[in-house]
């Protein structure tokens, strides 16, 4: 028996549609086709059925890590976050450190926070919170205590630690390497921790109709938690992990790379996990001033930001792992951040043997016009972030100050991109922004705030289609992850990983996608039903 759809719209890929559909042992049986005695009837009741949305972009664990802490994603007061880190500290005593995230920094000038502040809510406990970037860090003075942390402390390598006059901290910190003064004195989590924290988020996905997902940040630790999920079958979606190579590290642990990847492997193909990836960071963030400029910052002259890694370094590292088979995944915000990359997959694909390597360069957030033709001519897929592409508070407050009115409005320039014959993909950046396609899915076509600001779009001559979005929240993503054999459209003989919505995203305004209820997600073929 199987399970046959009709009764509605049913978009399979961009520019087709059907008029019914049938699955059966968890894949797509038949396209336009009539049901067969026995099958579950489901009517669509004028809904929409497409292809389960694919997240080629974001921090599934870290995003349910931040759930189990205090909850100050989307509080837009200084007094709102640490009254709720008061409240979690308070109701966990037993907790040696409060970690949470994330906080939204344009509610400060400049965005830097003070540990003192944070001493009001919890002064004899060390705090350490996370800004919605991920680039940044606010903890009080009882962290800086525990790290040492003085106005004799140096900036490490790519990182920065945000100062008073007299050169005391803050209690800010920007980069990993920052991070790291504070990280490395908070006690290991445990995997059951961990485990719980990925079933959580794949609860999270299935409601908001995400079936597969990449995990591109994954330290030492967090791959032995995935793979515990696994065995105890709280895997609800595929998930890909993407290793974090850093330049100080990443020679040293490519045998635990490769041990942790061939782990993966030895689950066998229904795991729903896999380990091809590796994930550079090039560059910090726009917010923060630490993406990688080719031009200075306004605000700050004397900086063009930070380029994390030496052009020897990452190209090294690049074909390090290149050649061993994994796909590279290069965070790059900044222009000068994208052009290293680019130069990267240049001398990369150059340098080694050919193979179906897919380079992925993640944000892309500000391209010298030179390079805009070198993605499609490398072969280079751009994932971009869909719900970024209007001028939200962090842009106007902290960015377009920082970087000028011109620099401002080249930021993604995806018409652009696609035109060019770039393959594009989305990921949600989660939980940086919302894991929930629908938030997103109207923005690049819309361009304005939720207030229909500016009337005619930020940048309005980079619109694209919702059709155009919905492709690349499918069938981009798809490829991006090597899964276009069995996910991202809908074909006979793929898995049966569909998302049954309330309505229809591409005939709709496309600001009132965000009413738009996922009713059920389809993960091959089991129903997860949330309406």
């Amino acid at each position: 028996m199987g399970t046959y759809f009709s009764g509605g719209s049913i978009w399979s890929r961009y520019g087709e549609r059907v008029s019914s559909l049938r699955i059966s042992d968890g894949l797509i049986a038949g396209l336009n086709c009539e049901a067969i005695a026995g099958d579950e009837i489901v009517d669509l009741d004028g809904g929409f059925l497409a292809p389960a949305f694919i997240d080629g972009h974001a921090h599934p664990l870290f995003a349910g890590r931040e759930s189990q802490g205090p909850l100050v994603n989307g509080l837009q007061s200084v007094e709102e976050i640490l009254a709720e880190v008061n409240r979690f500290a308070e109701a966990n005593p037993q907790a040696k450190w409060i970690v949470g995230g994330a906080y939204e920094a344009a509610i400060v000038a400049g965005g830097d926070f003070l540990a003192s502040w944070l001493d009001e809510a919890v002064p004899n406990r060390p705090v350490l919170l996370h800004a919605v970037d991920h680039h940044t860090i606010w903890v009080n003075s009882r962290a800086l205590e525990i790290a040492g942390i003085t106005s004799a402390t140096e900036d490490p390598d790519g990182g920065t630690i945000a100062r008073n006059p007299d050169g005391s901290p803050r209690g800010t910190l920007r980069e990993p390497s920052a991070f790291s003064l504070i990280t490395s004195h908070i006690p290991a989590r445990t995997i059951d921790d961990d485990v719980q924290a990925i079933a959580w988020s794949g609860k999270r996905y299935l409601e908001s109709g995400v079936a597969a997902a990449s995990d591109c940040w994954v330290e030492p630790g967090m791959t032995e938690a995935y793979i515990a999920a696994s065995r105890s079958g709280l895997l609800e979606i595929d998930y890909d992990l993407a290793f974090l190579a850093q330049p100080d590290s990443w020679r040293e642990r490519t045998g635990y790379f490769a041990e942790k990847r061939r782990d993966v492997e030895s689950l066998g193909a229904n795991s729903r996990l896999t380990a091809k990836t590796i994930k550079f960071i090039c560059d910090g963030a726009l917010s923060s001033g630490t993406a990688a400029l080719l031009e200075p910052y306004l605000d700050d002259p004397a900086s063009s930001g930070l380029l994390i890694w030496r052009d020897e370094e990452i190209l090294g590292a690049a074909l390090h792992f290149d050649k061993q088979g994994y796909q590279l995944h290069i965070h790059a915000i900044g222009d000068a951040a994208v052009k290293q990359a680019l130069n990267t997959v240049e001398q990369v694909i150059t340098l080694n043997p050919m193979w179906d390597r897919r380079p992925v360069i993640v944000h892309a957030q500000l391209i010298d016009q030179a390079d805009l033709p070198r993605f499609a001519a490398l072969g280079v897929i751009v994932n971009f972030q869909p719900l970024w592409m209007y001028l939200d508070p962090m842009n106007k407050e902290l960015i377009a100050p920082r970087i000028g009115e011109k620099r401002n409005n080249r930021q993604y320039q995806i018409a652009t991109l696609v035109k060019s014959g770039a393959k594009i993909s989305y990921g949600s950046d989660w939980p940086i922004t919302t894991q929930i396609p629908l938030a997103a899915l109207g923005v690049p076509t819309h361009r304005q705030s939720p207030d229909r600001l500016p009337p005619d779009g930020w940048s309005g001559h980079e619109s694209i289609s919702v059709e155009e979005s919905l492709s690349f929240y499918t069938a981009g993503a798809a490829h991006q992850t090597f899964r276009e054999g069995s996910s991202g459209t809908l074909k006979v003989g793929l898995e049966a990983d569909l998302v049954h919505l309330s309505a229809d995203p591409l005939t709709c305004d496309p600001h009132e996608i965000t009413q738009i209820r996922v009713l059920s997600t389809y993960k091959a073929g089991k129903r997860h039903q949330f309406s």
